[in-house]
């Protein structure tokens, strides 16, 4: 009988042991359709997919979401989560004056540069320049809107956008295509993330 009641411990003990931890599952799971078929079989953890946006929500622990990566694992207190997609985009917005090196030779688009800059500190706004000088006849006061990526401006300017603060002027040459701009950054970048989270209780 001794030996009988050992042997159901030890099986008790080995199974225990055998058992995975919140933790070690999450790092099991690699995509939304596997998290919902864990939160079916673990009801009784409480567990539920969270979607996350860094434009929407500003509590703290939403703020702590979004510092991780995809697929991090960690605990709040007894609660477990793991980033299961992650994306993040940054948008980029100027007003510019461009110049064209096929029109102009570099000493006189080096002069305009300077008198547009002079006029600026003068007390001319960016706009009234744009709507002056820019040599591709936007409508727009040379904003460029809100913009990511090279099929909406040169590689070279949304560089120099995203290596500047707000309110810096500075300029951009696309010297294969003899472009040229006089570029004032007029916003903060606007940096978005959002993710999907898969949270249940336990550690």
């Amino acid at each position: 009988m001794k030996n009988s009641i050992a042997g159901i411990l030890m099986l008790i003990s080995t199974s225990t042991f055998a058992q995975l931890t919140v933790t070690e599952q999450f790092q099991k799971i690699g995509n939304v359709q596997q998290a919902e078929q864990w939160i079916s079989a673990n009801q009784n953890l409480k567990p539920a997919i969270l979607k996350v946006s860094s434009l929407k929500d500003t509590s703290v622990l939403t703020k702590r979401l979004l510092r991780q990566n995809k697929g991090e694992v960690f605990s709040v207190g007894y609660v477990t989560y793991k980033v299961i997609e992650a994306t993040e985009t940054v948008n980029y917005r100027a007003n510019y004056i461009f110049l064209d090196g096929a029109s102009l030779t570099p000493t006189q688009i080096d002069s305009l540069k300077k008198l547009i800059q002079q006029k600026h500190a003068a007390g001319a706004t960016f706009e009234q320049l744009s709507d002056e000088y820019t040599m591709d006849g936007n409508t727009t006061h040379g904003d460029t809107g809100w913009f990511y990526g090279e099929e909406m401006m040169p590689k070279e300017f949304q560089e120099a956008v995203k290596n500047h603060k707000k309110g810096d002027i500075f300029s951009v040459d696309v010297s294969d295509k003899q472009w040229h701009y006089l570029v004032k950054k007029t916003y903060d970048d606007d940096d978005k993330k959002e993710m999907t989270v898969l949270r249940a209780n336990g550690r």
